[in-house]
């Protein structure tokens, strides 16, 4: 039963990271993105917002593939570093949602649902390996 859950999981979070990896190129929901990111993590060039955006959307979308292959541990304990690596950008939303409106997830829930995301990602990694 524990590996048929196991499965449900994997295959419910690779959607979930597939989606969202997919709406970084959407390009409303890409400008929104780029504007959640801190002041102080903005850069100009390679690492301008912009193309953080994009590359966070494609580490996303190589997570979601990731959690389908036999790298899917690998894949799991890297999107869980990915998840603490993209938090100051939900966290600066939260603290401005006269800006972001319905993105902006107050702090404490946004906080419980990243790690309640890796608690799962780590359930499946632990399965997995």
């Amino acid at each position: 039963m524990v590996e048929v859950t196991r499965e449900v999981v994997t295959l419910a979070l690779a959607l979930l990271f597939l989606a969202m990896g997919a709406s970084h190129f959407v390009p409303t929901v890409a400008r929104t993105m780029a504007a959640m990111i801190p002041p102080y993590l903005r850069r100009v060039g390679l690492l301008s917002p912009m193309n953080l955006v994009y590359l966070t959307g494609v580490c996303e979308l190589a997570g979601g593939i990731g959690l389908l292959t036999p790298l899917r541990p690998v894949a799991a304990i890297t999107l869980v570093v990915f998840l603490i690596a993209v938090f100051p950008a939900n966290a600066y939303a939260a603290q401005h949602p006269e800006r972001f409106g319905r993105v902006a997830v107050p702090f404490w829930p946004r906080l419980i649902g990243q790690l309640a995301l890796i608690a799962l990602l780590v359930f499946v990694a632990v399965g997995s390996a």
